[in-house]
């Protein structure tokens, strides 16, 4: 039941049209840009309204206003009493309908709210349709009403939202990386799908701070692959022969007489085709220079060349004799429902991009061909989480090869695979892969192109949210997708207090197992 204090009156509808309803603020109500609002309809529904846009209002003409404020500054602000602050002086909203709601039935709304109709703050019971999915739910965050949070949770359908692809956008310090945790936490809780992460900071696992590993099912459902893991996690090594010359595709740079003589070494020589190309074993059509350009490319990039007739590998993560399992196991634990963390924090930004590549082109592949046996609906969907996306989604790197990542966006939803990127510059990725992106989590973000970007790619019309975006504050963020019924102001918590929430909820719990067993004779 709402309190009177929650259906309390803020404003009353005073003007303007669908694209801008007038709203008069009621005095020292401090309506806020992105608040939620309620417009009682007669028959019983309401309309769900959201404010866009605030300013002064005034039945004072200007040039008085001016006189008045000249005289108060000036010190004679004596017999000033016209200026009744509750009556004279106001600030207007203006809002949008985002929602109508009617005995159940959800619609975009086609009319206005009733002229002169007063308008309240959206509460908990308003929004009760933004039920829990019953099977593949992940949790987002919580309502957000302007500044204020509403006790009610926000998930989508985790199926949905993986293999339909979602876009993470937001500028540094806005709290990219506490959501995304959040996400995954909330996916170990549901076991229902395999989520592929390539953490360029190592900060998801995290060794000495909260973390996955923190999670009470991190055993079952959590795998992690770091150059120097802690006890009981995986050494992250991959053997030269995992490797394809598609998973180079918008990573390296090749020009086409490189291409044609990798394509013939691979053609001649399969999986040992980088070993005789550092070992410079001739293949007809293929120059030495192009051979020698190439040796120097992989030492670079792989740390592999030969020395005194024998391999050598001198990377910490690609060998010539170890790591033969690893991206099947990867894959076989992605195909399991669990997380799968790998620690590139170590690695240059080629290696790292590189091994993504290696199992996300595996994970497509595997599921390209179950769905040509007729046997993809035995396997969960799997999502690929891809930090500083633009790095291989941007139209340069896209125009140097079709990379795998580019091709989940494009096909991957047929297979089950998604793509969740994660940047700081949508702008810089095109429009068509920009459009796939069937769920944007739009964080804060002061710079006007890329607010521009996801605006215009959103699954909603949030062509006036450009400055609630602007003043989005640390944790906050609009959900806008497919799969919701409008554009969901969200607050995630920090991920350290759903941690420590967890934590006392399993200690409570354990204390009232053990006080209800029988007493040791």
């Amino acid at each position: 039941m709402m309190s009177e204090e929650e259906l309390e009156i803020v404003g009353q509808v005073i003007g303007g049209e669908v694209a801008g309803i007038a709203i008069r603020e009621k005095n020292g109500k401090n309506i806020e840009l992105g608040d939620l609002l309620v417009a009682e309809e007669s028959e019983g529904g309401y309309l769900i309204l959201k404010v866009f846009n605030l300013g002064y209002g005034s039945q004072i003409p200007a040039d008085i206003r001016e006189l008045a404020a000249g005289l108060k500054l000036e010190g004679y602000s004596a017999g000033l009493d016209f200026m009744d602050p509750k009556l004279r002086n106001y600030t207007m909203a203006s809002v949008k309908g985002v929602l109508r709601v009617n005995k159940n039935e959800l619609k975009i709304p086609k009319i206005l709210p009733t002229f002169f109709s007063s308008v309240r703050l959206a509460t908990k019971e308003d929004l009760e349709f933004l039920a829990k999915p019953p099977e593949y739910p992940i949790y987002l965050g919580k309502v957000r009403s302007g500044s204020k949070v509403l006790d009610i949770d926000v998930h989508l359908d985790g199926e949905s939202f993986l293999t339909h692809h979602a876009m993470i956008a937001a500028t540094t310090g806005r709290g990219k990386s506490n959501l995304v945790k959040v996400l995954l936490w909330s996916a170990m809780d549901t076991r229902k799908f395999g989520i592929f992460v390539i953490d360029a900071h190592d900060e998801y696992y995290s060794g000495d701070k909260f973390g996955l590993k923190d999670h009470p099912s991190a055993r079952g459902s959590l795998r992690y692959y770091s150059q120097d893991p802690p006890p009981g996690a995986n050494t992250l090594v991959i053997n030269l022969k995992s490797l394809e010359p598609e998973h180079f595709d918008g990573i390296f740079f090749f020009t086409d007489a490189q291409e044609d003589a990798i394509s013939a070494y691979y053609r001649k020589f399969n999986a040992n085709w980088i070993e005789k190309i550092v070992r410079g074993e001739p293949v007809e059509g293929t120059k030495d220079v192009t051979l020698r350009v190439l040796q120097r490319k992989f030492r670079r990039a792989l740390g592999v060349y030969e020395q005194a007739g024998e391999l050598i590998c001198d990377s910490d993560v690609f060998s010539a004799t170890a790591g033969e399992s690893t991206v099947e196991d990867i894959v076989r634990a992605l195909e399991k429902c669990q997380i799968v963390i790998v620690d590139t924090s170590r690695l240059g930004e080629e290696a790292e991009l590189l091994i993504g590549s290696i199992v996300a082109s595996r994970v497509f592949y595997n599921y390209k061909r179950a769905k040509a046996k007729g046997e993809l609906k035995e396997k969960p969907p799997v999502g690929v989480v891809i930090e500083e996306a633009p790095r291989v989604l941007a139209e340069d790197k896209i125009a140097q090869g079709d990379n795998i990542y580019s091709r989940i966006a494009r096909e991957g939803r047929k297979f089950k695979v998604g793509l969740v990127a994660i940047t700081q510059l949508a702008s810089v990725i095109p429009t068509t892969v920009l459009t796939n992106m069937n769920t944007k989590i739009i964080l804060g973000n002061e710079m006007a192109s890329e607010r521009s970007a996801i605006i215009n790619s959103s699954a909603q019309d949030l062509s006036d949210e450009d400055r609630t975006i602007a003043s989005l504050d640390k944790g906050e963020a609009i959900v806008s997708s497919i799969f919701a019924k409008f554009a969901i102001p969200i607050y995630t918590p920090l991920f350290e207090k759903i941690v420590e929430d967890r934590k006392s909820t399993v200690a409570s719990n354990e204390f009232d197992l053990d006080r209800s067993r029988p007493p040791r004779r």
